[in-house]
């Protein structure tokens, strides 16, 4: 199993945390160096530990506004940022680097030492700034590429005309209008008796009611009711219903 590595940003913020603490810290340092003709008693002044702190500080700061700012494109705009921050890092740097290549001659080191120690301390602290600026550059552009649209998609809105409507579109059809189908009527079929008297009222119109029936092979009653039925639905091309004859009537 493979150990994870750690990743540049990590590295970065190492180099920036660890170069702005020796940074801060040889400047204090240097405060503290006696003068030549310093008494035995002799102690660094307030102001002068302040002031050792702040040069490494405002360093760190011009070059955070410098890298961080989205500046305005435009003349005044180059001469406020080139011309006033750049002069007040490029002081604060060098007396930075004083501070530290004195204190380097301080303990003994030799010239070249003395001359060159200090920037890798100060330079360290710059370049891991950088360093985490790109990061944070890139990281926002890779957020705002997800985000944009496929270049499909975008081309594929640029392409469509005016008013939202594709050049093919077609209108969608009608929809059809809904038929109720009612259901059919149950037809109950005749019974035997009621086709022969329907048959026998259709031959002998006007025939009374005993006469049908008599002629059918039926009951009076049964033809009544079949004549009655015929009449009440016109299923029958017969006459109405004959009056009974007053013989029958009276049976």
């Amino acid at each position: 199993m493979t150990k994870p590595v750690m990743s540049g940003l990590v590295w970065a913020y190492i180099g920036a945390v660890l170069g702005g603490a020796v940074s801060i810290a040889a400047n204090v340092a240097h405060s503290y160096v006696p003068p030549a003709d310093a008494a035995a008693d002799w102690s660094p002044p307030a102001g002068a530990v302040v002031g050792a702190i702040f040069w490494p500080v405002a360093l760190f700061v011009a070059v955070e506004i410098l890298a961080r700012i989205e500046w305005p494109s435009g003349l005044r705009w180059d001469v406020l940022r080139f011309g006033g921050l750049v002069p007040v890092a490029g002081v604060a740097a060098f007396v930075s680097y004083r501070h530290l290549s004195g204190l380097l001659t301080f303990y003994g080191e030799d010239g070249l030492t003395a001359i060159l120690g200090p920037l890798a301390v100060d330079g360290l602290m710059v370049m891991a700034t950088g360093a985490l600026l790109a990061t944070a550059r890139r990281t926002t552009k890779d957020v705002a590429v997800a985000k944009s649209p496929a270049p499909a998609a975008a081309e594929a809105r640029n392409e469509e005309p005016p008013g939202g409507a594709t050049p093919d579109a077609k209108p969608a059809p009608a929809p059809a209008p809904v038929v109720k189908k009612t259901p059919a009527k149950r037809v109950t079929p005749r019974p035997a008796s009621a086709v022969k008297v329907a048959k026998v009222a259709a031959k002998m119109p006007g025939a009374p009611v005993a006469q049908i029936a008599a002629k059918a092979g039926v009951s009076p009653s049964t033809a009544r009711r079949h004549l009655a039925a015929l009449s009440a639905t016109d299923a029958s091309p017969s006459a109405p219903v004959p009056a009974e004859t007053p013989t029958l009537a009276a049976a």
